[in-house]
């Protein structure tokens, strides 16, 4: 009896095992996958007019995280060198003291990108938020994404899956714990999956409104 028990767990959590493989992992190399060939570095990403940078939290004092200023400064570059025009900056402003596209801005600002070259969206509290509105609210056809390597895959898959036709380049000026690194991957197994079911399930509609083109 106690062996009949032991073989029906066994085989319970062989079966646990498989669904998790499929639900998690089998996503997420898909996406993996169809990002290999839109990354590239800073100085060789193809040109485009706009490049997206995506939130990433901010400390208590209202500043970007270490992680977002990564991002911001990523952008900067490509600035700077020609590759873009345009800084779409989208974050989450969900309370009157959190506004992540302002402390981007600010901080995009103090490394020398003229105001006029700044555009915010206020609504990026997702990723999928972000490529949904890029397309429907900006209008944008085509970008250049910019985040870190951990997250550009998923980032990548939603705007190509929402109509942005986008490369993305990765973050990486500063270096991060590899626990930090760890938890942050972890994280994108079950991301990953969340995008694929909005994508190809639920659809779900972001905070929208009137279109705001990119001039």
């Amino acid at each position: 009896m106690f062996k009949k028990i032991i073989k029906f767990i066994w085989g319970f959590v062989r079966i646990l095992s498989l669904v998790a493989l499929v639900v998690l992992f089998i996503p997420k190399l898909i996406v993996l996958l169809s990002a290999s060939t839109r990354t590239f570095s800073v100085d060789k990403v193809p040109s485009d007019r706009v490049a997206i940078v995506f939130g990433a939290g901010l400390r208590y004092d209202g500043t970007p995280t270490a992680i977002l200023k990564d991002r911001v400064e990523t952008a900067v570059q490509l600035y700077q060198q020609g590759t873009v025009t345009k800084l779409l900056m989208s974050g989450d402003n969900s309370y009157v003291d959190y506004n992540e596209p302002e402390a981007m801005r600010q901080y995009a600002l103090s490394l020398g990108v003229p105001d006029q070259d700044i555009v915010l969206d206020y609504a990026g509290r997702r990723t999928y938020d972000t490529c949904y509105r890029a397309k429907e609210i900006f209008q944008l056809e085509s970008a250049i994404l910019v985040t870190q390597s951990f997250h550009l895959p998923r980032a990548l898959f939603l705007c190509n899956a929402l109509g942005v036709e986008a490369n993305g380049v990765a973050a990486n000026n500063i270096y991060f714990r590899k626990i930090s690194r760890f938890i942050w991957n972890v994280r994108e197994l079950f991301a990953t999956t969340q995008a694929v079911w909005d994508v190809y399930v639920t659809n779900p509609l972001p905070i929208l409104g009137d279109p705001e083109p990119i001039q």
